[in-house]
């Protein structure tokens, strides 16, 4: 009886390995998150950021109360601390937009929810005298939610609603301070897109138009002034607007967003340009959410603020795309 008993412990025991060498069998997505320290601001939606070497900037939003904000904030990776810096010195405002040419980091167009106009001044910051200066106003009309990104030391800004959702894109140039209108942007106009840069060439999609988000996405050549349809995501639930979109070694990120479905409200998704293709990487582990900002520096990336529902954020959350 003695050895009966051990025998069918140890088959037990040799079934529960079984099983759990099946259950692990699924190797675990790639992608690793970790909480930072928080935003020092208040916590809002809408913001904006670029990003100046190794330190990135994060400014102005709407708090809770959708009240209008100005102030700005500098963020070290390296001591993983916030530094209050000069407040955005334009009228306070959310869905601006940013981009960085050189050693300068550029903010504008944007909505005053105070007032409810929409607003296309433009100013520059420079860290070294943490001071910013007016610049010429936005080449295009007044809006809100346009996307920025930045190409051999040439600005860009394009897509968003003035009213009316557009698809025009402008250049600026920094050493004649002028905006120039370049291609329209290859999908229907939108608002709410997410774009990031590869080897020189910007990449553009998701959004919304017509309160309908999209799933579309382009590549815009800057040398050439054209653009060229890339393999759209796949499935509904990927389709969203106001995400958060990075690059890092070459390889872009879609991250958060209100999506059309629940189930894509945490996915991540990685683009490799060399063959077209999307893959999912480990899911994003701070709480779902909209109109955050995300920057990338060195080999991590990293998304703070946010809304979900009433509810702001100031948390960040890093995102080592390799790592666990």
């Amino acid at each position: 009886m003695k050895r009966s008993s051990a025998s069918g412990i140890l088959c037990v025991f040799i079934s529960f390995l079984l099983h759990s060498c099946t259950m692990n069998d699924t190797p675990p997505l790639a992608g690793g998150w970790h909480p930072r320290s928080d935003l020092s601001g208040t916590a809002r939606n809408a913001a904006v950021t670029f990003t100046l070497g190794d330190l990135a900037y994060v400014g102005t939003g709407a708090n809770t109360d959708k009240d209008p904000l100005a102030d700005f904030w500098q963020y070290d990776p390296a001591k993983n601390s916030w530094t209050q810096i000069a407040d955005f010195p334009g009228k306070a405002r959310s869905e601006a937009v940013g981009f960085t040419i050189g050693d300068k980091g550029y903010v504008g167009t944007g909505l005053d929810r105070i007032t409810g106009n929409l607003l296309k001044d433009f100013y520059a910051y420079d860290a070294a005298t943490n001071k910013w200066t007016p610049i010429a106003d936005f080449g295009g009309s007044a809006r809100r939610s346009a996307i920025a990104f930045t190409v051999d030391g040439i600005g860009f800004v394009g897509t968003g609603s003035d009213g009316a959702e557009q698809k025009d894109l402008w250049a600026y140039n920094p050493a004649t301070d002028s905006w120039t209108r370049k291609a329209d942007f290859g999908g229907r106009a939108r608002l709410g897109a997410a774009t990031f840069v590869i080897n020189n060439i910007a990449y553009l999609g998701t959004g919304s138009t017509n309160n309908v988000n999209q799933n579309d996405f382009w590549a815009y050549d800057a040398s050439k002034d054209v653009w060229k349809e890339r393999r759209n995501f796949t499935g509904t639930s990927i389709a969203r607007s106001y995400s958060v979109g990075f690059s890092i070694n070459k390889i872009g990120y879609l991250i958060t967003g209100a999506c059309t479905q629940r189930s894509g409200d945490y996915d991540v998704w990685a683009y490799d340009p060399t063959d077209d293709s999307w893959d999912t990487k480990s899911s994003f582990e701070g709480t779902a959410r909209t109109r955050a900002v995300g920057f990338a520096t060195s080999s991590k990336g990293y998304i703070t603020t946010g809304s979900s529902g009433q509810t702001r954020f100031n948390d960040l959350w890093e995102f080592t795309p390799d790592g666990n």
